[in-house]
């Protein structure tokens, strides 16, 4: 794994980036300082960029909320959410696990997340009794939920009616502003391992979200560079659809590595927290933050 100060030493080796959102562009609330200017020099430079999300929510939403913190369209080419994702199986029905769901489905997740269903050939209901399967978009953190017990009753009802789950963020935790909030991965982990129930996980690092992104950059994939904060996702992701990635050593994991960036740290080091953490991970280069 190289460690690189920045984006630019690396920017002639690839056509094509794949980069993540939460922890790498932004922390919920704000850019990351830099990392509009970094997206700026690789489009300059006439590279591909997908911003690619875990976000259980419309790919369009998503846009808005980039907006508003100053990140404009000009700054990237294409968007993929895992809510979009999501939405997209749930509507063409091709895929045989969603072929067979059936058609009243549990939503488990804030009101903000209902523009992933909103339209679909859905009926929500609330009681686990009446439910076919479970959408899960993770817990509200605007509601201050911050812990998984309020969720265990109905995760347990759900598990004794032998409902199946869609989890449409497989992130565990993500960084808000200074807070570190659960996400939707978080309930699906508790119901597949303690609960015995079954969960279809879409996002990254599986393979569905990747296909997407595949046909909207359309690069050999020696030539694309997956850049993301969290090596269980975004780093495992990128392995798993072939590509290079980038480890940006500031976001998820930067209690873990010391310093608010990462910054200090040599390679010896950061190298051997990826070994230790990422289960065989190998990333291809290694950044303080995503800057140029």
């Amino acid at each position: 794994m190289k460690e690189a100060s920045g984006i630019a030493p690396v920017a002639d080796r690839y056509d094509g980036y794949i980069v993540d959102l939460w922890g790498v562009i932004h922390n919920g609330v704000a850019p990351y300082p830099g990392a509009p200017e970094c997206l700026r020099q690789l489009r300059k430079a006439g590279r591909r960029v997908i911003l690619l999300s875990n976000a259980p929510r419309r790919a369009d939403t998503v846009q808005r909320g980039l907006r508003a913190m100053g990140i404009g369209d000009d700054l990237y080419e294409g968007l993929m959410t895992s809510g979009e994702c999501t939405r997209r199986m749930l509507q063409s029905r091709t895929d045989p696990w969603f072929a067979q769901l059936g058609r009243r489905m549990l939503h488990l997740g804030p009101q903000k997340d209902v523009d992933l269903f909103a339209g679909l050939d859905l009926d929500v209901v609330e009681d686990p009794a009446q439910a076919d399967f479970i959408l899960n978009t993770g817990p509200d953190a605007d509601r201050g939920e911050e812990d998984i017990t309020p969720y265990l009753p109905i995760l347990d009802q759900c598990a004794r009616h032998g409902l199946k789950m869609i989890c449409a963020n497989p992130d565990q935790q993500v960084i808000r502003g200074n807070r570190r909030l659960l996400c939707a991965g978080a309930l699906a982990s508790r119901y597949e391992e303690s609960q015995g129930g079954e969960v279809r996980w879409i996002g990254k690092p599986h393979p569905e979200v990747y296909a997407l992104v595949a046909g909207m950059m359309d690069l050999p994939v020696s030539r694309i560079l997956a850049v993301g904060d969290s090596l269980a996702t975004d780093m495992r992701g990128a392995k798993g659809a072939g590509v290079d990635g980038c480890w940006v050593l500031g976001g998820i994991h930067q209690e873990m590595l010391g310093g608010s960036w990462a910054e200090g740290r040599d390679a010896d080091y950061a190298l051997a927290v990826e070994e230790a953490h990422g289960a065989g991970l190998d990333p291809a280069v290694c950044v303080p933050s995503f800057r140029w």
